[in-house]
This record gives structure tokens, C-alpha cells and sequence, in this order.
């Protein structure tokens, strides 16, 4: 199964539970990164997530903005800027910039 169809199976499960969830899809990467444009990541409101937008630097941030996506329901495109240098101080080796959008997917109603 690819990347994009495990997305579109659990954006179908959580839907289904009535959970609230948000869809992080990488939309523009300019220099080095782990993943390019349409790389996505489903967090639901548990904090489960499926899918990576990048080698695991970005996820643990991208899921908290998703809550609040996922409270507010409006979408954010945020922007990294992987400076390798400063990036948590632990030189990633992807000193690149990339922007994410972050948009809430709302559950089915019954």
C-alpha cells in the first residue's frame, strides 16, 4: 500500500469514529529536506498520527499545531526553516526551508 493510500485509509477511520483529525501535506521545499511537496501526516485529536512530512524533526511540532487546527478549524501553513545550525541545536543535516499545511478534517456526522 502506498504512503498516500494508508493516509486516505486512516483519514476513513477517523472520520468513521467521529474523531476530530488534521491533515499536515508538505506544500513547498526549497533546499534540503527529508520529504518533498505532498508528503502528508494525519494527527488525530488522541495524538495518533500516520504519515511523515519529514525524518522525524518536524512531527512532534507539526502534531501540536494540528490541535489547534483542529480546535479552531481554520488551516495554517507554517514554515520551518531547517537552518542545520539552528534547528533545536542538533544539526539535522537538512538546512532547507519547508511549508506545511496543516487543515482540519471534520468527522462524519451520523
Amino acid at each position: 500500500m502506498t504512503d498516500h493510500e494508508l493516509i486516505m485509509e486512516a483519514i476513513n477511520v477517523v472520520r468513521n469514529s467521529g474523531r476530530k483529525s488534521a491533515l499536515a501535506t508538505v506544500v513547498s521545499v526549497r533546499g534540503s529536506a527529508y520529504r518533498r511537496e505532498g508528503a502528508k501526516m494525519l494527527v488525530d485529536e488522541n495524538n495518533n498520527r500516520v504519515g511523515m512530512i519529514s525524518g522525524g524533526c518536524l512531527e512532534a511540532d507539526v502534531a501540536e499545531v494540528a490541535k489547534s487546527v483542529m480546535d479552531s478549524g481554520a488551516p495554517i501553513l507554517k514554515t520551518y526553516d531547517l537552518d542545520e545550525d539552528l534547528v533545536w541545536g542538533l544539526g539535522l543535516g537538512c538546512p532547507g526551508t519547508v511549508k506545511i499545511f496543516i487543515e482540519p478534517i471534520k468527522p462524519l456526522t451520523p
